[in-house]
């Protein structure tokens, strides 16, 4: 079924021959390298396979985006403005076959791939109004030029998208990177490449030029550390995890090319005993349950008052153990299935680790369930903050509930970590809610609530979670060269004769 109505959309927008390959100025071009799999999640059957893409597709992709790059730069802003208004309204027009594709190769719950698609659309539309926007300033210098700054595009940039929300990340990437002014070119996980080439497509459609967003598929240990290592890029942004995070800026400074970087977390949801427990008990659940856990925000260590610590617990176990599992395509699922065998052997690993180390699975089902597919139910292990379970990404429905004593305890467990993406705090003591937000070393914080997220508000991580923000305005100025110009205007200017002066 899944893979017949795939063959069928991607008909739809390619054509009855397709085959996959990367989507480079309008044409797919095939690899010739090692065969991938994409397998589906649900019972592990082969959706499709394909071949890796090949170094030779390095010039053929960066001479496209230096090409389109410089067509898109010579427009008008508000053209480039009205044509990403466009890509979000062809996105929403495409609303049910791109949630069908997401969900069957990214395992989503149908329903959740949908508002993906909405939030997708939404980015492109947001940053269309910023098109026309991205203005300097001047500065008052204290001599008597005119001073003023400017902001350019840095050009190619590459960008790096992983498997568990290929759709989301694919929009949140590209949108400000062409907003303001520069050519993509995106290599998304080998494993779900198909949403993120429809994309690529529409983009075209929409009337940007073609070769401004190429889609390459393939690994990244091969196309994509070719593409930095060879393609005319200026800067890589990559989300993922924190060791292949290391290993693509250690790559791109060899170039000395920038990098952004949305890494891992392991984000406290900290629940005070004075908080509405019924809304902290969904949150909790929404922090680490929805998309199966395979998110870097979720709320992986719930650190709970120890006032309340056992009656919480116990009604978060009971609360989890009517989420409805299962088939993502099914009406109905909650949470859907693990991604891929490696991501489920990791879990696996994790909770194994867990419990050998001392952790506690709270009653309620078996964290692997019987039967095909790579399914793991929501678990809650009883554990401390010295726990490797609590240390290290899980990225899966595990969450790792951990008491406090008292608000310095529990900034402290919560900041007792090497990352810093997320966390959240449930209190009804307003003042109390405002400076453990203060005190949480984190890049986005919520106050009774978790993973509000919007494309208008920067998002990025400290510590081992990354640098660099990827959303909002701060995002049009990492995709920016800053220009500083500077014009005599006295009529008789004295020069300075202290040459070399600021050299090094």
């Amino acid at each position: 079924m899944s893979k017949t109505k795939i063959d069928g959309i991607l008909s739809q927008f390619f054509g009855p021959d397709f085959q996959i390959g990367s989507y480079v100025k309008g044409e797919i071009i095939k690899g010739h390298g090692e065969i991938i799999e994409m397998r589906r999640a649900h019972d592990d059957t082969l959706l499709f396979s394909y071949p890796d893409a090949d170094e030779s597709l390095v010039k053929i992709a960066s001479d496209a985006a230096t090409q389109a790059g410089k067509q898109w730069w010579a427009m008008a802003a508000k053209d480039r403005g009205r044509i990403m208004y466009q890509i979000g309204a062809a996105i929403r027009q495409e609303i049910d076959n791109l949630a069908f594709i997401e969900c069957a190769t990214a395992n989503k719950p149908y329903n959740d791939a949908r508002g993906d698609v909405t939030r997708v659309a939404e980015m492109f539309e947001y940053y269309a109004g910023w098109a026309d926007k991205l203005h300097g300033e001047v500065i008052p210098v204290p001599t008597s030029h005119l001073n003023y700054v400017c902001y350019e595009p840095l050009g190619n940039v590459m960008q790096i998208t992983p498997w568990n929300a290929p759709l989301n990340t694919c929009g949140w990437q590209i949108a400000p990177a062409i907003a303001a002014g520069n050519a993509v070119i995106l290599k998304p996980s080998e494993l779900t490449p198909l949403s993120s080439m429809i994309i690529g497509l529409l983009i075209e459609r929409a009337g940007a030029p073609k070769g401004l967003v190429s889609v390459i598929v393939g690994y990244g240990h091969t196309i994509g550390q070719a593409m930095i290592a060879g393609a005319d890029i200026r800067k890589v942004c990559f989300v993922g995890s924190p060791m292949t995070g290391r290993h693509i800026a250690i790559a791109a400074a060899q170039r000395c090319i920038p990098a952004i970087l949305e890494l891992g977390g392991k984000s406290a949801n900290i629940v005070f005993d004075d908080a509405n427990i019924e809304q902290a008990l969904r949150g909790a659940m929404a922090a680490i349950f929805g998309g199966t856990g395979q998110s870097c925000v979720s709320g992986s260590r719930l650190l709970i008052q120890e006032t309340i610590y056992d009656r919480f617990v116990a009604d978060l176990a009971l609360a989890s153990a009517k989420i409805r599992v299962g088939d993502p395509e099914e009406q109905g699922t909650e949470i859907g299935p693990v991604n891929n065998p490696k991501q489920y052997r990791h879990v696996c690993t994790m909770l194994e680790k867990a419990q050998a180390e001392g952790a506690v699975v709270v009653a309620g089902r078996e964290p692997i369930p019987e039967g095909a597919g790579y399914y793991v139910n929501p678990t809650i292990l009883n554990g401390n903050n010295e726990m490797y379970c609590a240390r290290e990404e899980i990225f899966g429905p595990v969450v790792v509930a951990i008491p406090f004593r008292d608000e310095a305890d529990a900034i402290r467990i919560a900041n007792d970590s090497r990352f810093g993406l997320a966390g959240a705090v449930w209190t009804n003591n307003v003042a109390r809610a405002h400076r453990v937000a203060s005190k949480v070393n984190a890049g986005t914080f919520w106050i009774n609530g978790y993973k509000s997220i919007h494309v208008s508000s920067p998002f990025g991580g400290y510590g081992d979670s990354g640098y660099g923000r990827s959303s909002g305005i701060e995002a049009l100025r990492e995709y920016s060269e800053v220009k500083s110009v500077w014009v005599e205007t006295a009529e008789n200017p004295v020069f300075s004769f202290n040459y070399g002066a600021g050299e090094e």
